[in-house]
C-alpha cells in the first residue's frame, strides 16, 4: 500500500487531500473521493482511505477547510460545519467538486470511474457533490445530514445514493429523512436508505467513544455493515 499527502487548490485557497492506493496495481482503478467530518481530515479519513485501497480503489481524502485552515477544536468545528451548512452551500459544493477534481487528476485513477462518501458534515457535503451534477456513478453519506437548500437538484444525481443513517440519531430528525426520501422519489434518483438499530450519530468513528447518550458514539456492528453495504453498491456500479 502506498499514500501520500497531494496539495491542491480551490481559487486562492490551498488545500490538502490525502491519497491511499495499491502500488503493487499499475492498472488505473475506480476513485473514491472521502469527504471528512467537521473537525478535517484526521485518523477515521485516512484509515478509510487505506480500507479503500486495501479494496482495490484509489480513496481520496478532500480538504473542505483549507491546508492553513482546520478547527483546533469542538467549538471551532462547530462554527465551521454551521457555516458551510448553513450559509456557504455553494463553497461547500464548490470545495468538494474541486476534491473530485484532484482525485480524477490522479495517475492511479480512472476518471470514468468515481464515486463519493462521506461521513457527518462529509455526508452532507457528498450529497450536494451529488446534487450539484457531479459524474459519481455513487454518493455514500454515512449518518450525514440529509437536509438542503435546493431539494429540486436532486434531479441532476446522476448515479445511484445509499444514505446509512442511525435509527437513534438525535441530530437528524425525522422531519428531515422524510424530506430526504421524498426529494429522492420526485428527483427520481436510484437511491437507498439504511437505518441501523439504536445506532446514534457518528457511528463509524471509534473516537466518538461509546456513550449513546451523548446522541454521538461508534457502533461496530453498524459501521461493518454500512462499509460492506458501501462495497457491494461499488461492484454493482463499477462492474
Amino acid at each position: 500500500m502506498k499514500n501520500a499527502l497531494v496539495d491542491y487548490r480551490h481559487d486562492n485557497t490551498e488545500l490538502e487531500g490525502y491519497a491511499a492506493w495499491d502500488g503493487a496495481n499499475e492498472k488505473r482503478r475506480p476513485g473514491v473521493l472521502v469527504i471528512h467530518e467537521w473537525m478535517g481530515i484526521g485518523p477515521h479519513e485516512r484509515h478509510s482511505c487505506d480500507e479503500l485501497a486495501h479494496a482495490g480503489y484509489l480513496g481520496f481524502a478532500a480538504d473542505i477547510f483549507g491546508k492553513h485552515d482546520r478547527p483546533k477544536n469542538v467549538n471551532q468545528a462547530v462554527e465551521y460545519a454551521t457555516r458551510y451548512r448553513a450559509g456557504e452551500r455553494a463553497l461547500l459544493r464548490a470545495r468538494a467538486q474541486a476534491g473530485l477534481a484532484a482525485l480524477r487528476a490522479q495517475p492511479q485513477c480512472d476518471p470514468d470511474r468515481l464515486a463519493v462518501i462521506g461521513f457527518c458534515f462529509g455526508g452532507t457535503a457528498a450529497l450536494e457533490l451529488a446534487r450539484s451534477g457531479a459524474a459519481v456513478r455513487a454518493t455514500v453519506s454515512f449518518h450525514g445530514g440529509l437536509g438542503t437548500e435546493r431539494p429540486g437538484d436532486a434531479r441532476q444525481i446522476r448515479g445511484a445514493v445509499l444514505a446509512l443513517h442511525g435509527a437513534d440519531d438525535p441530530f437528524v430528525p425525522k422531519a428531515e429523512v422524510d424530506a430526504f426520501e421524498e426529494e429522492m422519489r420526485q428527483g427520481k434518483v436510484d437511491w437507498r436508505l439504511v437505518k441501523y438499530g439504536s445506532a446514534v450519530h457518528s457511528f463509524t468513528n471509534p473516537q466518538a467513544g461509546n456513550d449513546v447518550s451523548k446522541g454521538a458514539a461508534y457502533d461496530r456492528r453498524a459501521a461493518e455493515r454500512g462499509w460492506r453495504a458501501m462495497l457491494d453498491l461499488f461492484s454493482e456500479v463499477f462492474a
